[in-house]
């Protein structure tokens, strides 16, 4: 690996490390006319690269955005969009030199949080992110998913045009806020790539739906449907898949639900990496109708400033416990941080569990207990009483959920 340069990208250089990750994840590069919808999504800021000559070999990629935590405050954060090697450069230490420099930039950056979807479970827990957010795979049969008769109506459901989808739902989502732990503010270099390539006129093949409640829109949904009809099965009715639904409230979130499972020649629904604790078995005439067909990590999370980032959030009413944490890549963190219902503060006194930068990102949204990763040896436990004390501590009022794809 002596002979690889590892730097910043130029301006000029964004269009062939993107063709890098492409390739790295079996896609195809954007054609022109793709790129110039994906361009914009990919600056070169923020963007480090391992060079082979003049070839990029190896990149790492993120965006400034913010992240919500326990108690509603948003972090300064970093959403990585985008790590690959190309592979004749696999097994050299490619990944673990950009990452570990991508760390260090994100904490000169002022970033407290780093943020990814992992292509692969094995790799990033050794950098200090661990698996903090889970979703739900749903399957839904629209025959038999009626909405019960009781369930409120709070609103109509209107489609929009494509430009209209362009234009308005940025501000939609802006407006219906970051209701929970793990949610991501989308700046707006997010928009091109993620959501107006699919919804854009002439080519995306998505249509928005929004609700429209007393005050005006509180919600909106992105799908698409495709075709399930075969020469042995001609009238078998098409497959709906939902890309993103967001909603200010239950009844908002209800009425989108209720116009996605009535929409006529639909089979069935597949909505992927729905939030775990989302109610929809409970709003339909029958539950089994909704069949939960896989749940996997969403997010994974890494603390750049421990200290600042266990700060910012609250905790629940239980007695104080002293977590100590070993973070190897970002040796500042490493320390005791002593945990109250009132806050974190760093403390000399012994610790009571000690965790990882890993254990310790998995704990923070409330997704994971203290006791069921000791129960699984992830953490060390000094005082058994501390442990239940910990898990009150952490425990976050509703699931942690991102909801965006990136």
């Amino acid at each position: 690996m002596n002979d690889l340069v590892f730097r910043p990208i130029a301006e000029g250089e964004r269009r062939a490390v993107h063709r890098l990750l492409a390739e790295a994840l079996h896609a195809s590069p954007p054609d022109d006319k793709g790129w110039e919808l994906v361009g914009p999504s990919f600056p070169a800021d923020r963007t480090l690269a391992a060079f082979d000559g003049d070839a990029p070999v190896g990149m790492a990629s993120s965006f400034a955005t913010a992240i919500a935590v326990p108690g509603g405050k948003t972090l300064p954060a970093a959403a990585v969009d985008g790590v690959a090697v190309r592979a004749d450069h696999t097994r050299r230490g490619v990944v673990t030199t950009l990452l570990s420099e991508q760390l260090r930039d994100c904490v000169r950056r002022g970033d407290l949080i780093a943020t990814l979807h992992a292509s692969e479970a094995t790799i990033y827990g050794r950098f200090g992110y661990g698996a903090a957010t889970t979703g739900q795979n749903l399957r839904i049969v629209t025959a038999r998913a009626a909405l019960r008769p009781e369930v409120p109506v709070t609103g109509r459901v209107r489609l929009l045009d494509p430009a209209e989808a362009v234009g308005r739902v940025p501000e939609l989502y802006r407006r219906l806020g970051l209701t929970r732990p793990g949610m991501i503010q989308r700046p707006e270099l997010w928009w091109p790539a993620y959501h107006d390539r699919l919804v854009r006129d002439g080519g995306g093949d998505h249509r928005v739906a929004v609700h429209i409640g007393p005050d005006g829109e509180n919600g909106y949904a992105v799908f698409r449907t495709t075709d399930q009809r075969t020469p042995d099965d001609p009238g078998r009715g098409a497959l709906l898949e939902v890309r993103d639904l967001h909603a200010a409230d239950l009844g908002a979130a209800a009425g989108l639900w209720r116009f996605l499972l009535g929409l006529d020649l639909v089979a069935e629904v597949s909505a992927p990496m729905r939030p775990a604790d989302e109610p929809l078995r409970a709003l339909v005439t029958d539950a089994r109708a909704v069949q939960v067909t896989g749940m996997e990590d969403h997010i994974w999370v890494r603390l750049l400033d421990a200290g600042a980032a266990l700060a910012a959030r609250t905790y629940r009413e239980a007695p104080a416990v002293v977590l100590g944490l070993e973070d190897r890549l970002l040796p500042e963190n490493t320390g005791s941080y002593r945990i109250t219902a009132d806050g974190a503060t760093r403390t000399d006194a012994p610790a009571q569990l000690r965790v990882d930068a890993e254990v310790l990102a998995m704990l923070y949204l409330g997704e994971w207990r203290a006791s069921t990763l000791a129960a699984a040896g992830r953490v060390a436990v000094v005082d058994p009483a501390a442990l239940p004390d910990a898990d009150e501590l952490f425990r976050a009022d509703v699931r942690p959920w991102c909801g965006t794809y990136f």
